[in-house]
Order: structure tokens, then C-alpha cells, then sequence
């Protein structure tokens, strides 16, 4: 059989991805698709229609979007990075989505703003509203970091993985946390790891 195949480069989403194989540890192959013409390639749109990174392929599965990716590449190859019981599962699911329903969009527009946007373009009251935005779910979040190091049980999973790939644009984005003590923490606990600084290193 052969090996998983991974498409996307890091600086992107897909470094959500690139990170999730790396921690498995197995051997597979890296395409290093961008975010630009070479995603939109019909080559390309065959596997993601969507003309997005990441995609992965493993024999006969092709799958896009990067949380459904990486819950698949720790249930099936990451050993203790996928919860083994149930409650512990759906906790697992709940914040890799909570992480795209209350956190990327508001991120996203103070990306766009900062780096996609022509400076006569860029409109500050756009990124101070999402920042503001940001209270909410960083205060719940917070909150739940008080007193444990990890998000589900007690050591690193695929939710932690999950939520902090989702959240690391906040550092390219300059968006300042120093006022959550605890998801600062958590932040650097997560993005210390070994598989994070490979997976970083995976540009096109």
C-alpha cells in the first residue's frame, strides 16, 4: 500500500495538517501545494474540488479540510494523540470545531487586513472590532485552561493540536494574548513541540 499523501505548505492552514502527520511519526509523502495557481490546477481540483490545502490521500481516502484530516491521521496513526474513550472523543471534536466556529473567522479578518490588503485599503476600526470580538471565546477559553495543562485529560491530544494550529495565525497577526495567562501558556506548551517546528519547515 502506499503512503499517505499530504498537500500543502506551511504558512497556510495546511500547517494544521503537516503538523498532525508529523506527530504521528509515520512515513508519507509531502506535496507542497500553495494557496495560489497551483491549487486551482485541474491536477489539483481532482483531489479538492474545493481549490483549498490541505487534501490528503491514503490509499483509497481522499479528504479535505484540515480538522477532518487530522482527526482521521490521530484515530488512525497517532496512538494516544486521539482520545480512546468516548466522552473524551466528542470533547476532542467540540474544540477542534469550536476552534473554526468562534476563533478563525475573527483571526482571518485581522489577517486579511494586516497582510492581503493594499495599505491605502486596510481599515483599522475592521481589526479592532475583531480583536474585540476575539474577549469572548478567548475568556471561555481561558477559563477552561485554568488549572490544566492540556484541553482534554491530562497530557497533549488531537484537540490541543487542533485548536492551537487554528489559533497560531494570532502570532502572525500580532494579536496580543498577554492578558490570558493561561492560554499563553497553553500556546507555548503546544507550538514547543518537536512535530510543530518540523512541520514549519515544509514551505514550497
Amino acid at each position: 500500500m502506499s503512503k499517505p499523501k499530504l498537500y500543502g505548505i506551511a504558512g497556510s492552514r495546511a500547517i494544521r495538517s503537516l503538523w498532525a502527520i508529523e506527530e504521528t511519526g509515520i512515513d508519507y509523502e509531502h506535496v507542497p501545494v500553495s494557496f495560489g495557481e497551483d491549487s486551482k490546477a485541474a491536477e489539483y481540483l481532482a483531489i479538492n474540488p474545493n481549490g483549498r490545502i490541505p487534501a490528503l490521500e491514503d490509499g483509497d481516502l481522499t479528504l479535505f479540510e484540515s480538522m477532518a484530516i487530522n482527526l482521521y491521521l490521530a484515530k488512525t496513526y497517532g496512538g494516544s494523540l486521539y482520545p480512546d474513550d468516548p466522552a473524551a472523543e466528542a470533547l476532542a471534536i467540540q474544540w477542534s470545531v469550536w476552534g473554526i466556529s468562534e476563533v478563525e473567522d475573527l483571526q482571518i479578518r485581522i489577517v486579511v487586513q494586516k497582510f492581503f490588503l493594499p495599505q491605502a485599503e486596510r481599515d483599522p476600526a475592521v481589526i479592532a472590532e475583531a480583536e474585540a470580538g476575539l474577549a469572548r471565546p478567548f475568556n471561555v477559553l481561558d477559563q477552561h485552561l485554568d488549572g490544566r495543562d492540556w484541553l482534554v485529560g491530562d497530557a497533549f491530544s488531537i484537540a490541543d493540536l487542533n485548536l492551537a494550529g487554528v489559533m497560531s495565525l494570532l502570532q502572525l497577526a500580532e494579536v496580543d494574548i498577554s492578558g490570558y495567562a493561561n492560554i499563553q501558556r497553553w500556546a507555548n506548551a503546544c507550538t514547543a513541540r518537536p512535530a510543530y517546528a518540523r512541520a514549519q519547515q515544509l514551505g514550497g
